[in-house]
């Protein structure tokens, strides 16, 4: 019996992304301005359908594989690259939040998922608040960044840890119970509304609560025992690939117009052998994700969990495609010229792509833990994002 779910419905709502590319480039600007996806791209956006992707088939989701689930965050952050991350930040919490949680959660926050009716979620599970015991759950209070994508989303996730028993949860609650802060002001990535949020002694059932670690799902296939830092890779991986390659096809379409032009650095020898360098690194990188997670893929469609070698490769390759596109993107950067300075496409891009570039996934302490663990000078296991070494 086949225990991963592979979606038929994944052709058709790529070509309804597709349709709706040209809203989100369209409110790209302003959704800039006002720090957020606006309401006419949060409309497309959950008009398609495409935040069931990670929910689990049988309350009615798509519960795309890895690879289907990389193709569809890379086609909306090709369509506009803050619309993918805050996309895909909020489908993750989406659908794993009733894979962990099971049956009494799905009944009272996803009533039919079909028909559009179920909660979305958003918050952050890096770094933990405090989750104190008492009768029937926790009082979980503190103060949290980066919650991409909040301002369309009903309740919140996040990371608590409770000291008494040592382990670290992640909550879900109402909205109302956070307070939110009006703070994000940033480089790249404005549109995405990572804003810093705040809860104080917040009552939390321990039927709303995981372990952040877990890859024991309750609802839903071999997919969710990824576990969520392997299913966060998945996203940054897809994201990554998409910003890759707009800035590509934008630098095309840019040379094609300067093509001819007195002193025209693109009818150089020079931009030639650059331009087939960024998208061999584009393709390889594109290449190693497909063929690992294809791998992964046989793993858990198989009823198995990921060895801890394949689990090392799925986070250095998340490193390998982010610095990859990130060099990919000084190439469009140093050629595109002046373009690139003006406010436009080219320059969002560039400033979203050295703002993703920057999350704690394809950071210096987890490649560094890869090189260990396939260097062979360490035994252990991956726990959400840290290495466990045995000793």
């Amino acid at each position: 019996m086949s225990e991963l779910h592979v979606s038929k419905e994944f052709p058709a709502l790529l070509e309804r992304l597709r349709a709706i590319a040209p809203v989100l480039e369209q409110h790209a600007e302003h959704s800039e301005q006002i720090g957020r996806l606006d309401d006419e791209s949060v409309r497309a956006l959950l008009g398609t359908g495409a935040m069931r992707i990670g929910i689990p088939h049988q309350l009615g989701g798509y519960e795309f594989s890895p690879l289907q689930a990389i193709e569809t965050i890379a086609e909306i952050s090709y369509a506009d690259a803050s619309a993918g991350w805050s996309f895909m930040a909020v489908q993750l919490a989406t659908g794993t939040t009733p894979a962990y949680l099971g049956w009494d959660c799905a009944q009272e926050l996803y009533p039919s998922v079909a028909d559009g009716e179920h909660a979305i979620i958003a918050g952050q599970g890096t770094k933990p608040g405090k989750a104190e015991p008492v009768e029937g759950g926790y009082l979980v209070s503190g103060d949290w960044q980066f919650a991409s994508g909040i301002s369309m989303a009903t309740h919140v996730h996040t990371a608590a840890h409770c000291a008494e028993t040592g382990q670290t949860l992640v909550c879900t609650l109402p909205m109302e119970r956070a307070t939110l802060h009006d703070n994000w002001d940033v480089m790249g990535l404005r549109a995405t509304g990572s804003i810093d949020y705040a809860i104080r002694e917040a009552f939390v059932p321990a039927a709303r609560t995981y372990e952040v670690a877990t890859t024991d799902a309750r609802l839903g296939g071999g997919l969710y025992r990824l576990g969520l830092a392997n299913m966060a890779g998945i996203c940054h991986v897809g994201w990554a690939l998409g910003v890759g390659r707009r800035m590509l096809d934008e630098m095309r379409a840019l040379a094609g117009k300067k093509t001819g032009a007195p002193r025209a650095t693109v009818d150089t020898g020079h931009f030639h052998a650059e331009y087939a360098k960024a998208e061999a690194k584009y393709r390889a990188a594109r290449a190693f994700a497909a063929q690992l997670w294809a791998s992964c893929e046989r793993t858990l469609d198989a009823g198995e969990r990921l060895s801890t070698e394949q689990e090392t490769l799925t986070r250095l390759m998340l490193n390998h495609v982010t610095w990859s596109i990130h060099e990919v993107g000084q190439t469009v950067y140093k050629w595109a010229g002046t373009t690139a300075l003006r406010r436009g496409v080219l320059q969002r891009f560039f400033r979203d792509l050295h703002a993703g570039t920057q999350h704690m996934t394809s950071g210096p302490v987890v490649l560094q833990n890869c090189g260990k663990v396939l260097g062979g000078l360490t035994e252990g296991h991956w726990a959400f994002f840290d290495l466990v070494e045995e000793e």
